[in-house]
């Protein structure tokens, strides 16, 4: 719905929804199923907030083609409007394929690559997930003139928090569960530290028994490293105007 505000909705694990003033719709990394359970044993323990069906989304952006960021329960019901389109990393591409996706509506994104659409443009850029997400991407969106960084799943990697093109950062999302190759809080608020964003927003914790993370840590390390920069620890569902 049009309302002339920009805001974003925490909506859990590190999914994230976005509206421009104009009515623009975006959801990345939304993990709106239980699929993780079946595949790899991980039980969800968090409430589903959203129906896939009923999100009317203009864009679907996955970083990497893990299922809780490319969720392939809910991704085919997100699509099926016939009207929104896909943006993802490359590894997405076989996981598209698997589902019979409409290729004609997906754009695969690799390092450097900038997405446009309307008053919003994603510039996908560098992390380090590991081996195993080779292809996984971080994501500097601009929406209304506002620049959200969100790191994607990544290790701490100052050189990449070094980049220029991080400079004046509104909103700054970022993983703090410090397993599978993610930083953990302390390193979430050395990243704060060195991008130096208006607001930090931690993300990708309490999901999942395995994941860990510890939302207090950062904010300890935030209060006592950072006392000059300001995060918010967001419910699963609430919604800030940038």
């Amino acid at each position: 719905m049009k309302h002339g505000k920009t805001t974003l909705t925490f909506a859990g694990q590190a999914g994230f929804l976005l509206e421009s003033a104009d009515g623009l719709r975006v959801g990345v990394d939304l993990y709106l199923s239980n699929c993780c359970e079946r595949f790899v044993g991980f039980k969800r323990l968090m409430p589903y907030l959203y129906d896939p069906l009923t999100l009317a989304l203009d864009v679907v952006v996955a970083t990497h083609a893990h299922y809780d960021h490319f969720d392939p329960d809910a991704v085919p019901l997100l699509l099926s409007d016939g009207k929104a389109e896909l943006v993802c990393a490359y590894d997405v591409k076989e996981e598209a394929i698997k589902l019979g996706l409409d290729e004609s509506r997906i754009t695969y994104m690799k390092q450097g690559d900038v997405y446009r659409n309307g008053s919003m443009s994603i510039e996908a850029m560098p992390c380090d997930h590991g081996e195993l997400a080779p292809d996984a991407l971080g994501l500097l969106i601009t929406l209304d003139g506002k620049k959200i960084y969100i790191t994607g799943d990544t290790s701490y990697r100052e050189d990449y928090f070094k980049n220029p093109a991080l400079r004046g950062v509104d909103v700054l999302i970022l993983p703090i569960n410090g397993a599978f190759g993610n930083m953990d809080a302390r390193d979430g608020a050395r990243a704060a530290g060195v991008i130096a964003p208006a607001l930090t927003i931690p993300c990708h914790y309490w999901n999942f028994a395995e994941h860990g993370g510890d939302p207090f840590a950062f904010v300890n390390c935030m209060k006592n490293d950072h006392p000059d920069l300001s995060y918010l620890m967001m419910r699963p569902g609430e919604t800030i105007e940038l």
